[in-house]
Order: C-alpha cells, then structure tokens, then sequence
C-alpha cells in the first residue's frame, strides 16, 4: 500500500515550482489533492495534467480570509475531508535596508508570515472536528536560519514560520496533529529566476551569474530541484512521521547544518 493511500491534502501554492512537485508525489502516493492557488487557470491545468480523479484546483488567497475559508470547505465537500496541509504559498523580495519600504515587508510577511498562521489555523480546526488528526507542512527556508545582508524582511518572515512551526506543533500535537517543516536552501525554477534578477540589480551583476554562484556553493555541489524535496514531504505526510513534532528539516544540499 502506498503512504498516503485514502488521505486528502490541501497544498498552498501547488499550480507550480515547489507546491506542484509535492501535489504528484502525494497522488503517487495514493492522495487526493487540493491544488490550492490564487492562479486559478494556471491551478485547474496543473490538476488536469496530475489527474482529474486524484487532484483538484482549488481558488485560495492566503490573505483573505473568506477565501481561505471557502478553500478548505471546498475540498472537504468536494475530496472528502482534510489529512494534510502543505503550506507553501510565499513571496520573495530583497532590498538593502536603507531601502526596504513599508509597502514590501506588508506583503511579504502577510502571506508568508499571516498567510501560514491563517491557513494553519484554518487546517487545524478542520482536523480537531473530524477527530482523525492529521499532518501539517510548513515551507520555511534557509533563509530563516540565518541573516542576509540583502534580504532581511524575507529572512525574518522564514524565522518566524520555523517559530511558528515549534509554536503550533507543541499547540496541536494533543490533537494527533503533527506540525512540522521543510527549510529548502537554494532551488532552481521560476521563482530562482526571480531571485537572481533582484541580485542581478543589487549587486549590479549579469543575469544568471548569482545563480551559478549560489550553485557552485552548494555542498552537495549543484542547485536544488523541487523533486529533491517531494521525499521529505511525503515523510512529514505520513505515518513514519507520527512521533515528530515542531521540527525544521534542513534540505539543502549541505548549505545549514543544525
């Protein structure tokens, strides 16, 4: 039997990158998927070609909280209850501090930082009135380890979702709840285009140049790729994960050792 066989997963930020991976581990794995996203075209084509029987797309915006709402009741009616939440919905930004406007920490921590709570708190009692438990994945970082120069509002919206990790695992854990996290370092894809552009600008660099460096740095001695992850998740998802509360996993290729 495979690990998640009959359990139902709402995933943040699955219509791509990172959330998409996880969303076909999960069905590999027996899962019904909600394919959570504020892109709502790119989300139903992504269920679409995970599977219409397994996934479905799901509008969320993790800074409403009608919409939050309307997600999770949505997958209920529609997969069958709640097991597993993947928060995983985020932004990046980066500014010297001289720089950093008010508008950009806004953002960042409302759905990094509010957004997760919100999402969690959504899941959470979901899970505590079927009475079943359930797993919830918080996507934290690398970058909520440590402090970067350039890149303080998003260093410190990942150091809270770790602390908000510890925080709520020892909350829910009475309720077979697990609540641990994923703390990826540097991984390839849209969202890294995205970085390297912003370090590109900051320290007036060609584009792609930030990113071979970062990869090069690597001890594992290339880039993360989303599927580098998906093991780990599917772990965090599972029965082999019932004895772990409030944790931050490094997978990172080596870059954080903790």
């Amino acid at each position: 039997m495979t690990r998640l066989e009959g359990k139902v997963a709402l995933i943040t930020g699955a219509a791509r990158g990172i959330g998409r991976a996880f969303a076909e581990a999960f069905v590999a794995e027996g899962a019904r998927v909600a394919i959570a996203d504020i892109d709502i075209a790119r989300a139903r084509q992504t269920a679409s070609e995970i599977g219409a029987a397994s996934a479905r797309a799901v509008p969320m915006d993790v800074t409403d909280q009608l919409s939050i709402a309307g997600a999770f009741e949505m997958t209920c009616a529609e997969l069958g209850g709640l097991d597993i939440l993947v928060n995983n919905a985020a932004i990046f930004d980066m500014a010297p501090i001289p720089d950093i406007t008010r508008e950009s920490y806004d953002r960042v921590f409302s759905i990094n930082v509010a957004g997760a709570l919100f999402t969690l708190q959504a899941a959470a009692r979901v899970m505590i009135a079927q009475g079943r438990g359930g797993k919830i994945i918080n996507m934290a970082s690398q970058a909520g380890r440590r402090g970067e120069a350039l890149v303080a509002v998003y260093c410190a919206s990942k150091a809270a979702v770790i602390s908000l990790t510890q925080s709520a695992g020892l909350a829910l854990i009475e309720h077979g709840i697990n609540v641990n996290a994923i703390a990826p370092g540097v991984v390839d894809g849209e969202h890294w285009d995205g970085v390297d552009a912003l370090f590109a600008r900051y320290e007036t660099r060609p584009i792609g140049e930030k990113k071979r460096l970062v990869g090069q740095a690597v001890p594992h001695g290339r880039m993360g790729r989303a599927e580098d992850l998906t093991g780990m998740a599917v772990f965090l998802a599972s029965a082999d994960s019932d004895y772990v509360v409030g944790q931050t996993y490094n997978v990172d290729g080596g870059n954080v050792l903790s």
